[in-house]
């Protein structure tokens, strides 16, 4: 219960209720940084937390982390200027499946990038890009598939943030590559929608270096007092330009040398 007296707490509450209210009705909600303000990014993460501990209240199993924001030309889109990190769960993972439900999504978009299994605990320590390389197990391809409980992606820094840095599902490849066997900086990305190129980077794009993105990660989580563990899966972050799903679009990401990963969706009603 929110304390009347706490006008953080009226904040919180009043976000997580809007942002709960559109994931269950399918209808996106105004942004709530008219409630958390534009730069309150620890209030924004509180108000991620309390969501992420009602769903797993509601037996929700945690996975891993995703990172967001990672790439300049995402930021230029979204309009924000940092990256941000968010909770996967076990029940958005559609890896394997024929088909992906449309209708489970609002405002889909789809980006390409690495994403890394871990080892080891990063919980203590510098938790610098040497230590984090060490703590990866493997690398696979993968698509996110974003999405916003705000409505018309309306989003400043606060927004993304309480909204679970704006996750949706995820694809994981099963072809796996150790660190030892490939560069994840060097790695270069293609992404089609039904055979066309729509978008395209490479790993220098994910904060310089994929694995700088994991330490940023490592570190940050670590600062919340949930650090990262071994077997945790950990979406990097976005090679290039994130990409708008339409309905009955198959999108396929080539991510030389980890190789590709693929995704179809439904029609709207399916």
């Amino acid at each position: 219960m929110a304390d009347p007296g706490n006008s953080n707490d009226l904040s919180i509450a009043d976000a997580v209720d809007r942002l709960s209210r559109a994931e269950l009705t399918g209808i996106p909600t105004e942004p709530v940084r008219d409630v958390l303000g534009d730069t309150d990014i620890a209030l924004a993460y509180a108000v991620q937390q309390e969501l992420a501990r009602r769903r797993e209240a509601m037996g929700a199993v945690a996975v891993g982390r995703k990172i967001g924001l990672t790439s300049p030309a995402v930021q230029r889109q979204m309009g924000v200027e940092q990256p941000d990190f968010g909770v996967l769960f076990a029940d958005m993972d559609v890896s394997g499946r024929a088909v992906i439900p449309y209708h489970r999504l609002l405002q889909p978009r789809v980006e390409a990038e690495i994403a890394f299994v871990l080892k080891a605990d990063l919980a203590d320590g510098e938790l610098d890009e040497t230590q984090v390389r060490a703590a990866v197990d493997y690398a696979v391809p993968a698509l996110e598939i974003v999405d916003s409980r705000i409505a018309g992606w309306d989003i400043a820094i606060t927004d993304t943030v309480a909204d679970n840095a704006s996750s949706g599902l995820f694809v994981l490849a099963d072809h796996r590559l150790a660190l030892d066997e490939f560069e994840p900086r060097e790695a270069v990305m293609r992404l089609y929608a039904d055979d066309e190129l729509v978008s395209e980077g490479d790993g220098a794009a994910c904060l310089g270096d994929p694995l700088a993105a994991l330490a940023w990660l490592a570190r940050t989580a670590l600062s919340f007092g949930d650090p990262l563990r071994a077997g945790q899966i950990v979406l990097s972050g976005a090679l290039g330009p994130l990409v708008p799903v339409a309905p009955g679009t198959r999108f396929r990401a080539v991510i030389d040398p980890l190789g590709e990963v693929a995704a179809t969706f439904s029609g709207k009603e399916a």
